[in-house]
């Protein structure tokens, strides 16, 4: 064979490739059709029995008992399109009538073809899928055990004759529960993504989907945990053995001396084996327990995530799912006007106004003909904002505990009295002040007391003495013309005028606390 026509028959096998798909693909049409109800009916009636074959007049006659009035040309006409999408295929029976018309009337006969009934049966199994969770099959774990427990029992002993029939059942068994776990674990995980992103969850459909994840997820990880791995050990014993395994199994039936192209049941060449083992975990991808495990904690993440946005105190986080309903429900019942004015007043469709919230804006002039260009901004409430209302949000806080607050004040009123007694132990011990040099605290101290003591030198005493009983100091000032008291100190030097000052303890001067004025 040359280049040439090696070339063209590679391009002729892709031809038929994409002819045989793009066929299978037509198979589709019915079910997006504009007559789709009608060619649904049809499909039903030819999917309801085994091997039905009927004419157009047949299948009118039976739609019309089921409520579908269609005349015998349209149905003509429907089974016509069906035939040209692959749905249908023409009737090779031989047609027996009493009469040319009866032989007009039922020429054409019709039935299923095997990928039209067979698409048919998956859409009406979708068209009666209800859009809730489907129950995973979990049990079905278990039977899998059993039935490669029953593989191993028949394939295992060398010198034990093999049941081929038993071994097909237990082998078929196997690789249909298994197809029909993963069928069902995928729907319910794919099911409660769909509600857990759901941006209005919330309240008791929250509360519902929250027991249903943490309870019925957990069943579920429990029975794949316990289960997986004998199903694992079990396969690789299997895949040791399999050649023992295919070897035994009941081969197709030749037909008319040739092989007939069918579709082979699951558990009939190697490669299915590997790959149910490999779901089980005996390859280096990821296996299937280890996926669903995944989903389960990204399910539980998006939970997580529902709750903390429903526990939100403010922002976006609360759901208008309650309240748009309420509002869809009086666009409903209203007329045309009604709809008008309720539409503009729930989204604000009004013309630009300044509208005054009350007496506590800034500038009061503002009026309804003020721009808004010119006028100050107006702080609009957070509740008032976010949510609509004027409601208080969340609780109220809780009283403090004053014994703290206590215990601190006491504490700092202790250390000022400390400090004081110190001013006033460091005065006595320099007696004279003039001349002398005192701390920032003992200076304080004795300016806090000069104001008492000059308003008494001013009414014309010689001598002035001001005591303090807390501190136990007695602070004598000598009216002096001509001389000063001179305090220095770090940050300066206080000049006295006219007054000679001296301090002394409490005791050196009786036991009155007053301002004594001796002449």
């Amino acid at each position: 064979m040359t280049d040439e026509e090696d070339e063209g028959t590679h391009g002729l096998a892709a031809d038929v490739t994409v002819r045989d798909t793009s066929s299978q693909r037509a198979l589709f049409s019915y079910l997006t059709a504009d007559v789709a109800d009608e060619y649904i009916a049809i499909m039903r009636l030819f999917t309801s029995t085994l091997l039905a074959d009927l004419s157009a007049a047949e299948v009118a006659a039976q739609l019309a008992e089921r409520g579908l009035t269609l005349d015998p040309d349209t149905v003509e006409n429907r089974c016509q399109q069906l035939v040209d999408w692959g749905n249908l295929v023409r009737s090779v029976r031989e047609t027996r009538v009493p009469t040319v018309a009866a032989y007009h009337r039922s020429r054409s006969r019709y039935q299923v073809s095997k990928l039209g009934g067979r698409l048919h049966r998956e859409a009406e199994e979708i068209l009666r899928a209800a859009d809730g969770a489907r129950e995973v099959a979990r049990e079905l774990l278990a039977r899998i055990v059993e039935s490669l427990n029953q593989i191993l029992l028949q394939v295992g002993n060398v010198n034990r004759s093999i049941d081929g029939e038993a071994l097909a059942g237990a082998v078929t068994g196997a690789f249909n529960d298994h197809q029909m776990f993963t069928e069902s674990v995928t729907d319910f995980y794919a099911y409660l993504a769909g509600v857990l992103s759901r941006y209005d969850l919330a309240g008791e459909e929250y509360a519902q989907f929250k027991g249903l994840l943490l309870d019925y997820v957990d069943l579920i990880s429990a029975d794949v945990n316990r289960n997986a791995p004998e199903i694992l050990e079990r396969l690789r014993i299997l895949l040791k053995l399999i050649d023992r395994v295919l070897d035994n199994l009941p081969a197709v039936p030749v037909l008319a001396g040739e092989m007939i192209a069918v579709d082979r049941l699951p558990g009939r060449t190697r490669s299915d084996w590997e790959q149910l083992a490999v779901w089980y975990g005996a390859g280096n991808v990821r296996s299937g327990p280890d996926q669903l495990r995944a989903a389960a904690r990204q399910a539980l993440g998006q939970l997580i995530t529902n709750a903390r946005r429903m526990l939100a105190a403010s922002g976006t986080g609360l759901s208008r799912r309650a309240d748009l309903l309420k509002l869809a429900a009086w666009f409903h019942n209203a007329d045309s006007d009604t709809a008008h004015r309720l539409y503009d007043a729930a989204f604000g469709c009004y013309p630009a106004r300044h509208l005054l919230i009350g007496p506590d804006e800034p500038d009061v002039s503002a009026g309804p003909s003020t721009s808004w260009w010119d006028s100050a901004p107006v702080d609009v409430p957070v509740s008032l904002r976010e949510r609509g209302d004027r409601a208080a949000r969340g609780r109220s806080s809780r009283v403090p505990d004053p014994g703290a607050d206590a215990q601190r004040l006491l504490a700092r009123a202790r250390r000022q009295s400390e400090a004081r007694h110190a001013a006033a132990a460091e005065l006595v011990a320099v007696g004279s002040l003039d001349g002398s040099r005192l701390s920032r605290a003992a200076r304080d101290l004795l300016l806090d007391k000069l104001s008492a003591v000059f308003a008494a030198v001013s009414m014309g005493g010689m001598m002035v003495e001001h005591r303090d009983a807390d501190l136990g100091l007695l602070l004598r000032a000598i009216s002096t013309r001509g001389e000063a008291t001179v305090v220095a100190g770090d940050d300066g030097a206080v000049t006295i005028h006219d007054v000679r000052l001296v301090a002394l303890p409490l005791g050196a001067a009786g036991r009155d606390t007053g301002l004594a004025v001796t002449a």
